[in-house]
């Protein structure tokens, strides 16, 4: 551990903290119910000063490094920067209930979480409380599901097209036609010859 991280995990500890270090990177997970409550208190309290949130995503752990995991299945992650120490810190939050995730919004804090967190509703289906404008971002209005969902279907359920007849675009299920995918060797003509 670098000195610049080892004094922020001793911050960290100080103030209440269980940092966990990996590949050089200091990670704190907190329980839902707390994060936002966390996330004001790095802000705020002088002795950490992360002003910056640099990134928040989602992520489902529904079968994390192939394996089946057990509890939690949605995370919430926020990157945080604090300029004045020089410091990085990631801190991660799991979504009680797996059928409805939900967490609590920091727009109030850091204003660009709002694009973060559409990004996470609309590809992960993690509800954040308190967002003013919980909208999909990247994805149709009628988009069906959340594709970064490990249950989503890679080919999807619906695909569309524009259908010439109607003049306009429409959506139907998805029509893809199983196929045999063998490869063709082509050799030289007398490749197996011995000369």
């Amino acid at each position: 551990m670098t000195p610049r991280l080892q004094k922020l995990f001793d911050v960290l500890s100080a103030g209440g903290f269980a940092p966990k270090e990996r590949l050089n990177e200091l990670t704190v997970e907190v329980p839902s119910a707390d994060y936002k409550k966390v996330c004001e208190k790095l802000k705020s309290d002088p002795q950490f000063g992360f002003e910056q949130l640099i990134d928040l995503c989602g992520v489902d752990y529904a079968a994390y490094g192939d394996v089946p995991r057990e509890g939690p299945r949605f995370a919430v992650v926020a990157h945080f920067l604090s300029i004045k120490n020089n410091w990085r810190l990631r801190l991660r939050a799991f979504c009680p209930d797996n059928e409805f995730p939900v967490i609590a919004s920091l727009v109030e804090l850091w204003p660009s979480a709002g694009w973060f967190e559409r990004e996470a509703f609309d590809l992960f289906g993690i509800l954040f409380d308190g967002h003013p404008d919980l909208r999909r971002i990247l994805t149709d209005y009628g988009f069906v599901g959340h594709p970064f969902r490990k249950d989503f279907p890679l080919s999807g359920y619906v695909e569309m097209r524009y259908d010439p007849e109607q003049r306009r675009v429409i959506y139907q299920p998805v029509t893809i036609d199983p196929r045999e995918v063998t490869p063709r060797i082509v050799r030289e003509k007398n490749y197996a010859e011995s000369k």
